[in-house]
């Protein structure tokens, strides 16, 4: 569908309250294996640029689940699962670490794209990867032994930072490496979410399959604040990967990330619409108010004047000086969503 010019021109005003925050704030973006198959991934992959290109310090997460199973499957190997983790020997971790490089280099190459008449001309990203993540050995678990399987031990904050400051994108891979030199196959949603704990960021973001999480009657929740989340996991209502983001998620949140997104690489544009309108595409996890009543203050004045003004001017409500609102203030309640007056009652 094709926007008129005055179509256009209401949604880039109506985003530009999201651009203003976002800017020079730091997310993290986990992008599943899947996502990274998907007949959309081009267009993510702009979007990506777009954010960079508007001041969004991004800090990226790939997994590689499906092309781990492709390569282990070349190499004529098969692994198993066991408590929902890959069992990691010597030679499993070879095909994980040639499919986890192969990803790495597929990303790193489209994000190096700079095509005339492309989305990405001009975009000029840099990428940087390293040993960013130090892990150490799930261990033995119920008389099992995991191998090479890993859990993320620390992640460089520090240096993570110092690229984000030099407005590089930082990309990190499920492999985190030891002190004595090993390397070891960790989940990519734990990666993400102790690089966005370890960053205090912002946001941090699930691109999955599912367009969110669902309830137990299995409809998409839109908003869900840390006491939800924890009754939503309990309830056991949505697949695994979607519970293992909603685990990881309400993780993020009550160690300081702001907010967690779950939103669906299936649905182009769905990072931009989350991101920047006020409705958003997806599953919000936070543990702030998204949204509430509450009593109208002094800075409210303006918001109130911008819902009213239509109806005074259609003559339903009786028209209202700046100055006799400002006197009248207290007796405003107003409904804020994600910092916006949405609705007001005089009462």
């Amino acid at each position: 569908m094709t926007l008129s010019p005055q179509q256009h021109v209401d949604w880039f005003r109506a985003s530009s309250p999201y651009i203003h925050t976002h800017r020079g704030k730091t997310f993290v973006l986990l992008i599943s294996g899947e996502a990274i198959e998907h007949t959309g991934f081009s267009n993510l992959i702009h979007d990506i640029a777009l954010l960079n290109s508007l001041g969004v310090r991004l800090v990226l997460v790939h997994g590689a689940r499906p092309q781990i199973k492709r390569q282990l499957k070349t190499l004529d190997l098969e692994s198993t699962f066991e408590q929902g983790r890959r069992i990691t020997s010597e030679d499993i971790l070879q095909g994980v670490e040639q499919a986890v490089g192969q990803v790495r280099v597929n990303i790193e190459t489209q994000l190096s794209k700079g095509l005339v008449n492309t989305p990405m001309s001009g975009a000029s990203l840099r990428v940087i990867s390293g040993n960013f993540v130090t892990a150490r050995p799930y261990g033995v678990r119920d008389g099992i032994d995991f191998g090479h399987t890993g859990d993320v031990r620390k992640v460089d904050s520090a240096a993570i930072q110092q690229q984000l400051q030099l407005n590089n994108i930082v990309l990190l891979s499920p492999i985190g490496y030891s002190p004595s030199g090993e390397a070891f196959n960790c989940r990519a949603e734990e990666v993400a979410t102790q690089a966005a704990i370890a960053l205090n960021a912002d946001k941090l973001i699930f691109m999955m399959d599912a367009p969110g999480a669902k309830d137990k009657d299995g409809n998409i929740v839109h908003q869900l604040g840390i006491l939800q989340t924890e009754d939503l996991l309990q309830h056991n209502s949505n697949d695994e990967i979607t519970q293992l983001h909603l685990t990881s998620a309400l993780n993020a949140c009550r160690h300081g990330v702001r907010r967690a997104h779950m939103i669906s690489h299936n649905i182009d544009g769905a990072l931009l619409l989350e991101l920047y309108t006020r409705d958003g595409n997806g599953t919000l996890i936070t543990s702030e108010t998204y949204e509430g009543i509450r009593e109208a203050s002094i800075d409210d004045v303006g918001g109130i004047l911008e819902l009213i003004e239509p109806l005074e001017n259609e003559s339903i409500l009786s028209r209202r000086s700046r100055e006799q609102l400002e006197l009248e203030i207290k007796q405003f309640t107003v409904i804020e969503r994600d910092g916006m007056i949405i609705a007001c009652a005089a009462l």
